[in-house]
């Protein structure tokens, strides 16, 4: 059982520039680490569980430079399509060529992510969220998942785990090269990170949903809500 009492403080590359050399140097940092923690392998472990193989779309919340799912998903056959949603994409075209390459159709919406939910828009298979719920006080959550419930009929996350073994992890992230953004980040993403049903607890009660949360590797921790069912469009 953790100590740590859940605090969201503001991490500092929310608030640089995305051109900002430090922004830069810390978003390779944060890819860097999500292989460290495997959150790819973590995520896919997870859509392999509850999506088909047949074509899927896919839209991914705070998507960032969107390179997650490149690792994460297997190629697919025409007609699956991918949504990266952040308001401050730092997409590149190379990224989205690569997505191509593996058959899907990936495009980019400079979003916010609350904006995003609430509008008329299509139907997803699979929300993704990674690193980055954390971000978000308990009421915002809820509405968050309110309004996800709604547009998808699987909903995965991977996020820091809020427990001594993380926080002390990321006290060290000097020792690889890190940078000052990123080591200050990690410290506040642990802080504001989830344990126990913390998660679950947020998600709109219903009988449809299956929701499973649990310890993933030492230093994440892994949301699935699934069974709902939805139609495209």
């Amino acid at each position: 059982m953790t100590l740590l009492a859940r605090r969201v403080d503001p991490e500092w590359l929310d608030e640089l520039p995305a051109n900002d050399p430090r922004a830069v140097r810390s978003r390779r940092d944060l890819r860097l680490m999500n292989r460290i923690m495997s959150h790819a392998a973590i995520i896919r472990r997870a859509l392999e569980r509850g999506l088909s193989p047949a074509p899927l779309h896919i839209a991914e919340l705070g998507a960032g430079d969107a390179t997650l799912l490149l690792r994460a998903l297997p190629p697919r056959a025409s007609g699956a399509r991918l949504v990266f949603v952040d308001r401050q994409p730092v997409v590149s075209g190379e990224t989205v060529r690569k997505y191509a390459e593996r058959g899907f159709d990936a495009s980019v919406d400079a979003a916010d992510v609350f904006e995003w939910l609430r509008a008329d828009g299509p139907r997803y298979d699979c929300i993704v969220a990674n690193l980055f719920l954390h971000h978000f006080e308990v009421p915002q959550l809820a509405e968050m998942f309110a309004l996800a419930s709604r547009r998808t009929r699987m909903f995965a996350a991977c996020e820091p785990r809020r427990a001594r073994i993380p926080l002390a992890g990321s006290r060290m992230l000097g020792l690889i090269g890190c940078n000052d953004v990123t080591r200050h980040d990690a410290y506040v993403s642990v802080r504001a990170g989830f344990c126990g049903r913390e998660l679950s607890a947020c998600w709109p009660a219903g009988s449809e949903w299956k929701l499973e949360e649990s310890k993933a590797g030492l230093f994440s921790h892994l949301f699935l809500a699934s069974g709902a069912t939805v139609c495209r469009s």
